[in-house]
């Protein structure tokens, strides 16, 4: 089997011409540092607050940004006290009582209190409650009464920033 003429050219074309390859890393670099830098810049003004996918949280259009604290969440079944179950929605309703013990209990536990604080001190503690917007505001009631009763004197409730409409805008 002999090949022919062309494809014996065409071979030897493509060996003459044949050059090592090779990848140019430096534009990939100076992409990925601008990126870098961009997401740094950009994501300085959030705070993230682990959200449970069974919690869908109210809009506000507060402009203040939210302070670190800690995180009381509400979904419609359970309460949680930093991601770790404290009481059930159920047990809430059933107890009536104007604090929730159970919840007490969790956010006077010494690895949330820290070191014997002041007056003062207690006062500016600050503690974030996420709560699912179809939560009664009976139970919103008695887990801040709760919260007040362990000592935490500034209660923030965690909403999601309200889009406004672009101003001028005069749709049609």
């Amino acid at each position: 089997m002999s090949t022919s003429n062309r494809a014996q050219r065409m071979a030897q074309h493509h060996m003459r011409n044949r050059a090592d390859a090779h990848l140019n890393l430096i534009p990939l670099i100076d992409i990925l540092s601008v990126m870098v830098a961009f997401l740094l810049v950009y994501s300085t003004e959030v705070e993230v607050i682990q959200n449970a996918k069974g919690i869908e949280i109210p809009q506000s259009i507060a402009q203040t940004a939210p302070k670190e604290s800690v995180v009381v969440m509400i979904t419609k079944t359970d309460v949680f006290v930093q991601g770790e179950f404290v009481t059930s929605i159920a047990d809430i309703r059933k107890a009536n009582t104007p604090q929730i013990e159970p919840l007490l209990a969790a956010l006077k536990r010494p690895l949330l209190v820290g070191k014997a604080m002041t007056e003062r001190d207690l006062a500016n503690r600050e503690i974030t409650v996420m709560a699912d917007k179809v939560i009664p505001y009976d139970v919103i009631k008695r887990v801040m009464a709760t919260c007040t009763a362990a000592d935490y004197g500034k209660i923030s409730l965690a909403v999601i920033q309200k889009e406004k409409p672009v101003s001028g805008f005069k749709p049609g």
